[in-house]
């Protein structure tokens, strides 16, 4: 008998193949849509009431798309170049061991607290982490969430809770998050910090009254569990001596604390940098200065040696590299639409329906489309650099503060994180959790609904209060 062939699911195509595709389908486009432009005044601002088609087409072949592959690469220089360093110097960090030995001797610190305290400093500890160094390896901090969930007698959905859960929203609402977007976007980098500081505390303590409510519940009915169906009890849970291995005590040396204070320190050095008389026309070249010396300094800080240093800065670029390819050619995207004068056409028909309403249904509209577009696409990069070439035109034409455009992009690109099923970090996690996807889903879709309600409420608040930048 023949064997029946395993039928595949569907799978995301490769980034690559999504870009390419995106710029044929630009480059196409560009015979179909009819050209037009919008009137500019004498500083180059659109006027969103003032369009015209030219009558004639100035299509973009797919072949003069590929040429401009250059051009998109080199005016995104500037761009590719912060982002590369910037992410060699957070791998020389996180290479020199000084976040884990903070977050084990914290955890172990706060093992014998109380249950409520243990909790709430846990997650605060790592939404923290997640805001400020947040990349997918922190999936490595969820066993860890399994230790604390069988010391604790709970379920593994809480493991996950205090550790992805937790990490993702830091993640997705810090403050430094959104550096590539805003570069993108022509506005000053970590402009809104304060802001968005503020607003990551807001939603931490949201999503943690929200986990403390659960387990609550969870205290009275273990049943109440989307993991009591699957075989979880809570006097099951028993705390091995291997488990007991991750909670082992670790000092913290000077050595850590002083790399700690360079990597975050640095942020501040960048943020106070326009205050203390620096320009916006040296702000990049500030920040990529700022970035290498604190992979140096820190580096050699962490006891490595001139080739260790230069081996792990190379590994943070190389696993860098190709992000930046894509930035290079979401310029190219750019390009093909202005060339072939469709951008404006696209962006006329789009904010028609919302000249006449404020620009704060504009900017929760924004948030909402982001947000599904987010499921499929978890990459903030990677999305940035797709749909800034149309956003940037359509806050323009709407008389929106780009700013107001990038928290819009921020709130969209954060919350459905936790269940998309194309990110690598929530999926991975549920599997080392031993917790079912779809049960996952169950639990985490409320919490995300109410994130993106009260990210609709924050955004009506900025907008119809005038909010810039701060």
């Amino acid at each position: 008998m023949e064997k029946k062939k395993d039928k595949k699911g569907f799978k995301m195509p490769h980034l690559l193949w999504i870009m390419i595709g995106l710029l044929v389908v630009a480059s196409l486009l560009t015979y179909v849509i009819p050209a037009g432009e919008f009137a500019v005044d004498a500083d180059g601002k659109i006027l969103g009431d003032q369009f015209n088609l030219l009558g004639y087409q100035t299509p973009v072949s797919p072949w003069r798309m590929m040429m401009l592959f250059m051009d998109g690469l080199t005016g995104s220089g500037v761009v590719i170049w912060v982002v590369l360093v910037s992410g060699a110097m957070t791998g020389v960090v996180m290479a020199t061991g000084a976040i884990d030995d903070f977050l084990n001797w914290a955890i172990y610190k706060l093992k014998d607290k109380n249950e409520s305290i243990l909790i709430s400093i846990m997650f605060i500890l790592m939404v923290y982490l997640g805001g400020f160094g947040g990349t997918d390896a922190l999936i490595a901090v969820v066993p860890i969430g399994i230790v604390f969930a069988k010391k604790l007698k709970l379920d593994p959905i809480c493991a996950i809770g205090v550790s992805t859960y937790a990490t993702l929203l830091g993640f997705g609402t810090g403050p430094i998050k959104q550096a590539t977007t805003e570069m993108l976007m022509g506005v000053s980098v970590y402009g809104a910090f304060f802001t968005m500081f503020i607003s990551m505390n807001f939603f931490m303590i949201i999503g943690l009254f929200l986990l403390l409510r659960y387990i609550k519940k969870l205290r009275k009915n273990p049943a109440i569990s989307p993991m009591y169906s699957a075989g979880w009890r809570p006097e099951a849970m028993v705390v091995n001596a291997e488990d007991e291995n991750l909670l082992k005590e670790v000092r913290l040396s000077a050595r850590t604390i002083l790399i700690l204070i360079l990597f975050l320190g640095q942020y501040g050095l960048i943020v106070a940098y326009p205050f203390i008389g620096g320009s916006s026309e040296t702000l990049y070249p500030f920040m990529l200065a700022i970035n290498l010396l604190t992979a140096v300094i820190c580096g050699f800080i962490g006891k490595f040696s001139f080739d260790q240093v230069g081996d792990e800065f190379a590994k943070g670029l190389a696993a860098l590299a190709f992000v930046g390819f894509v930035i290079g050619l979401a310029r190219v995207m750019s390009l093909v639409l202005t060339q072939g004068h469709v951008i404006h056409t696209i962006v006329y028909t789009l904010t028609r329906p919302l000249m006449n309403l404020p620009r704060s249904i504009a900017s929760i509209g924004m948030t909402a489309v982001i947000s599904v577009i987010n499921l499929v696409i978890p990459s903030a990069t990677s999305k940035a650099a797709i749909l800034v070439p149309i956003l940037k035109p359509i806050a323009e034409t709407l008389n929106m503060d780009p700013r107001l455009a990038v928290q819009a992009f921020q709130y969209g690109d954060g919350f459905t994180n936790m269940f998309s099923p194309f990110l690598g970090w929530t999926v991975g996690s549920c599997v080392m959790a031993g917790v079912p996807f779809p049960k996952w889903f169950k639990w985490v879709l409320p919490k995300v609904l109410i994130f993106i309600a009260l990210a609709f409420a924050v955004m009506l608040i900025l907008t119809e209060s005038g909010w810039t930048a701060f």
